[in-house]
This record gives structure tokens, sequence and C-alpha cells, in this order.
């Protein structure tokens, strides 16, 4: 049975340290005013934690951490050295922890499975829109007062087939706002719901079909071994010539290689992401006094058809409100020895 370091043992009720990495403005005052008064203090990290930094962690009950932080086995042994008990992460991807050895060590996880479907829902279709009706390019025009129209030419979605790949929370509202705009809804997930599909006039088919039959296919997966590469050379072959897809999941959902291959032979009609493929170290800093050192990213950006964001689907007030709630929740309960949050344990 895992025994507690007696440093941690019989300290619940004490005022608890937590070791934070890789943060932002936002995160800072989000998770400080979801503080319990008296009960966590923050050690805010501007660096990721890995197994360099995790000497940081040093006399903290619990860490946090968030996408890009490399929490493997080495790193999970040093945090667990120094008496952290806990891993907390302010998201719902968890595919960068070391799981199994967490689990050998004694550590606790703990992640935040639904902060706010409806914000990466949202950003799905003000992804698509923008890319679709070139805002972004109108936007940068009007501002030189140049106001011509030309090249700015768009598609109605009404009447459009739209493929949802995944129909979890933020799948389904995805496709629920999809109706809204009077698209035909087609949807494909290894776990169906005919009942919600039925209500929603959302039709469950086979990947290949989808893919097959879609103007526009939007991925709402999580990143497991099975779905790495989703779609690929194969996949993206199937697609619609013209087609569109928009990512606002997991960045290795896509093989790079391919849709950059597709994009050049004019296959695809467009792409909008919100994640990329190997974008820890890129997305979340400012990489813009220096040369980008990824050729396929930087390929990418050259696509008059291409609309990325950094990973920021996620970033509204109501999403860093729960994620902020849920983590300080989960950090409390751990440290007192209580369960975590329902449906938040790894």
């Amino acid at each position: 049975m895992f025994e507690l370091p007696s440093r941690t043992r019989g300290a619940f009720h004490q005022r608890m340290l937590v070791a934070v990495f890789d943060t932002k403005p936002y995160d800072r005052n989000y998770l400080q005013a979801a503080r319990p008064p008296g009960k966590i203090e923050w050690s805010f990290h501007e660096f990721r934690l890995s197994a360099q930094t995790a000497p940081a962690a040093a006399g903290a009950d619990s860490v946090c951490v968030f996408v890009n932080d490399r929490v493997d086995a080495a790193c999970l042994e040093l945090l667990h050295r120094q008496g952290v008990r806990h891993v907390a992460l302010r998201c719902a991807g968890f595919n960068n922890v070391d799981l199994a050895a967490a689990k050998q060590l004694g550590l606790v996880v703990t992640r935040v499975p639904a902060y706010s479907p409806h914000a990466v829902a949202e950003h799905t279709l003000a992804l698509l829109l923008t890319l679709n009706r070139r805002i972004h390019r109108a936007y940068n025009r009007v501002r030189e007062q140049n106001f011509s129209l030309n090249g700015l030419v768009g598609f109605d979605l009404f009447g459009k087939t739209v493929g949802i790949i995944g129909t979890g929370k933020i799948g389904r509202l995805a496709a629920q706002i999809f109706r809204g705009f009077g698209c035909h809804v087609l949807a494909y997930d290894t776990q169906t719901d005919p009942a919600w599909a039925q209500a929603q006039q959302v039709t469950y088919t086979d990947l290949n079909a989808l893919l097959e039959q879609s103007d526009i296919v939007s991925l709402h997966v999580p990143l497991f071994p099975e779905t790495l590469h989703l779609l690929n050379e194969q996949t993206i072959a199937r697609m619609k010539p013209g087609a569109h897809i928009v990512n606002t999941s997991r960045g290795k959902l896509i093989d790079t290689t391919a849709l950059i291959a597709a994009l050049k032979s004019g296959h695809l009609g467009g792409v909008a992401l919100d994640v990329y493929e190997e974008e820890e170290g890129i997305f979340f800093e400012d990489h813009s006094g220096v040369v980008l050192q990824d050729d396929e990213l930087s390929r990418l950006l050259t696509f008059p058809n291409v609309l990325i964001t950094s990973h920021q689907a996620f970033l509204t007030h109501e999403a860093l409100t729960e994620i902020a709630r849920v983590t300080a929740g989960n950090i409390v309960h751990i440290n007192r020895d209580e369960p975590a949050l329902e449906g938040t344990q790894l």
C-alpha cells in the first residue's frame, strides 16, 4: 500500500503549496480568483514542467500542468521523491502524462474533462466562417483602405453536408450549431447515440461514407493510438474534391505531410486549424522576432486557404472560470485525502 511521505501525512487541513507550470497571465488571474481563502498558495512558473524543471516543485503538495508539460515517468519519479502527491491537469487531454507510472508511484492525476464545450464548438464555427468568407483577409484590406471584393468569394453553409467525427459533448454541440445553419449533418463515432441523432436530425454513418459525402469535415475526438493520424494520405484522398477540414481537437489527428500534399494538389478547398501536430514549443509563445524552425508549419502558413489559430478555442471567460474552479477544488480534495471531484480523476 502506498504510504504518503512524512512531510504531508496529517497535513491535509494546512495551507497547500501548488507549483503551477506553463502559466500565462490569464492562468494566474483565474486560479487566484478561484483559490479558497487561506487554503492554497500558488507558485507560478512560466516554463514548462519536465524532468529537467521538476526540482522547481520542491516543497509543493500538488503540481498544476497544461497540455505541453511533459509529465513522463522520469518527471513523475522526481516529483514523487520531492513529496508531490497530486498532478492536476487544467485541461481535458492527458496524453502528455504517463498514467501507468503515476499509478505505480501512488500519485493522483486529475483533469478538467468538460470546462466549456460551447467555447470549442463555437470556435469551430468561427474558424470555418472566417476562412470561408475571407474575414481575415477583408479585415486587413479595409485597414489599408482597400475596399475591393476581388478574391473574397465564399459559399453558403446552408444545404452543405458536414461530417462530425466524434460526438462527445463538443461534437454534439458543433453538430447542433451546423444544423442551425441548415446543414445536413453526418456523424461518426465508435459509440453512437441514436436518440440524440434522431432528435437533432443527425445521421450516423461509417467513416468512409462520411469522408466521401461531406463538404466539411470537423474533428472532435481525443488523441489515442487508434486516432493518431486519423486523417492521413489514404483517408484525405477519400474526401470530396474541394472539401474543407476543421480541427479544434488534437493536432496529431492529422498527418501534416499528407495535409500539405492535398493542399498543394488542390484536392482540399480549405483547412482551419486551432491545433497543430507539432505545436509544442511553438503555440502559446511569441515567436514574432525569430525565424520559425518548423518547416511544415511555415509551409501551411503560406496557403491562402489555410487559417490557423494557436490553440485558443478554450479561451473564454466561462471556460477559464470552470477550469480554475475544478482545478482548485481537486487540489483541496486530494490534499485533504478526499475523493476528487466526480469524473475528474484518471
